[in-house]
């Protein structure tokens, strides 16, 4: 089992950038697919970006371009790197493991999640 803790969340003006961290314990980060989430109030929680265990990267079109995601193994940690935010950027993000070699755009096939980081960009 492993647990999951979201840092680096926080207010940010729309052009901005922010960095996400997901720091992994119990159990090496290397073991899991890892997955980027996020919820707006009102909304339904929806995909962001995914990487597998070989660093294969899949993204949402809404992010597409200015998010990137990555994995540092030896730190047990997952990044999602945001630039050129946007108001529509803001929600609580998500970090998720899920139990399989490949990432996944469903987030009911992540069996691990983090208490979440509120970003928030203004206009």
């Amino acid at each position: 089992q492993v647990q999951l803790v979201e840092s680096g969340g926080g207010l940010v003006q729309a052009g901005g950038s922010l960095r996400l961290s997901c720091a992994a314990s119990g159990r090496t980060v290397s073991s899991y697919a890892m997955g980027w989430f996020r919820q707006a109030p009102g909304k339904e929680r929806e995909f962001v970006a995914t990487i597998s265990r070989s660093r294969n990267t899949y993204y949402a079109d809404s992010v597409k371009g200015r998010f990137t995601i990555s994995r540092d193994n030896a730190r047990s940690t997952v990044y999602l790197q945001m630039n050129s935010l946007e108001p529509e950027d803001t929600a609580v993000y998500y970090c998720a493991a899920r139990t399989s070699y490949s990432g996944s755009y469903y987030f009911n096939e992540y069996s691990y999640w983090g208490q979440g980081t509120q970003v928030t960009v203004s206009s």
